[in-house]
């Protein structure tokens, strides 16, 4: 039960104006994209909760499902700075965070930024080249700033890396290394379209690509001031300690080799925030949280042995923990 300092509608630094705003402009976003990706607004609305909540997004899927195209229709909505890295088995860590080149003329050695240096990097297949090569993006992804030579460069906000995969059992792929997934805020996958939206798709993709069509509906300056709201709004005590015991609960279970993270931890509370802003509210609920604790953190766990054999995947054994943690009760 929380205490009355912790009543989710007294005054906080975000207003009810503010989250209008955020859920205004997201609005925007999310019409732009579902001009390209059909019948997929779980997902639109998940990317929208990593853009905002200022992670980085993982879409797992098989070939073809639109993993690529919904990147680049999501980058295409902001006006701002886009690369694109093709991950690619002979990609080198240099061509991910840039090189210093000896100018024979200035007699001195010139930074040659590499793919990161962007506000919205699109990974493409990132499981596709070699560990070696992913881990060039542990440093920009967690601290928002690349070193090389002894020369650190910070990347200018937002920064958000959009990565797609397809399932380790595809051919040519590697595993990402476990400190890679932890630093993704979310993985989602996209699935197989309904047969009503594939037929739309192949009106409006057989003809042209929809994506030259789209147009920016917002820009890097107008999302850092909605970051920066999301930033604010309010996450009371109880739900804190709601987040945490979930967290806590992974580490603790049998059927898991590896429990989530602290930095799950946090990127579950600052996801749910970004929910909340979506739905115009200034204050986090529990429910916000479970909303999200599947794709925020099943990605992050490891089975046991025991659990693998019995057929029971990471998701399946997050969807029982969480059966089981205690909801917060909120005062009306």
């Amino acid at each position: 039960m929380e205490s009355p300092t912790d009543h989710p509608g007294q005054p906080h630094p975000t207003t009810g104006a503010d989250v209008a705003t955020v859920a205004r402009v997201a609005s925007r976003i999310r019409g732009n994209i579902e001009r390209v990706i059909e019948g997929k607004s779980e997902v639109v609305s998940a990317a929208l909760v990593v853009l905002l909540a200022e992670g980085h997004l993982l879409l797992e899927d098989v070939p073809g499902v639109g993993k690529t195209m919904l990147s680049k229709a999501l980058a295409r909505s902001i006006d701002s700075t886009v690369r694109r890295i093709q991950f690619t088995p002979d990609l080198l860590p240099s061509d991910v965070t840039g090189v210093s080149v000896y100018n024979q003329q200035s007699r001195e050695f010139e930074f040659r930024p590499g793919g990161v240096f962007a506000n919205i990097v699109i990974g493409d297949e990132i499981n596709r080249a070699s560990p070696k090569t992913q881990s060039a993006l542990l440093e920009c992804m967690e601290e928002q700033q690349v070193t090389v030579d002894n020369v650190t460069y910070h990347l200018e906000a937002p920064f958000m890396v959009i990565a797609t995969q397809n399932p380790v059992e595809m051919e040519g792929t590697y595993a990402l290394p476990e400190a890679q997934r932890d630093r993704f805020m979310a993985r989602v996958s996209i699935g197989y379209p309904v047969p009503s939206a594939e037929i739309a798709m192949l009106n409006s993709h057989t003809e042209l690509n929809p994506l030259d069509e789209l147009e920016p509906v917002t820009d890097a300056a107008e999302l850092r001031k909605l970051c920066g709201i999301v930033h604010h709004v309010h996450v009371s005590e109880a739900v804190q300690r709601y987040a945490v015991s979930l967290t806590a609960a992974t580490r603790e279970s049998t059927d898991l080799l590896l429990g989530a993270s602290p930095r799950a931890t946090l990127h579950l509370v600052r996801a749910a925030k970004a929910y909340a802003a979506l739905h115009q509210r200034d204050y986090v609920l529990p429910d916000d949280v479970r909303a999200l604790i599947q794709p925020v953190i099943a990605h992050r766990l490891l089975p046991s042995a025991e659990a693998a054999v019995g057929g029971r995947g990471t998701s399946d054994i997050l969807a029982g923990i969480v059966a089981q943690v205690p909801v917060p009760e909120i005062r009306s």
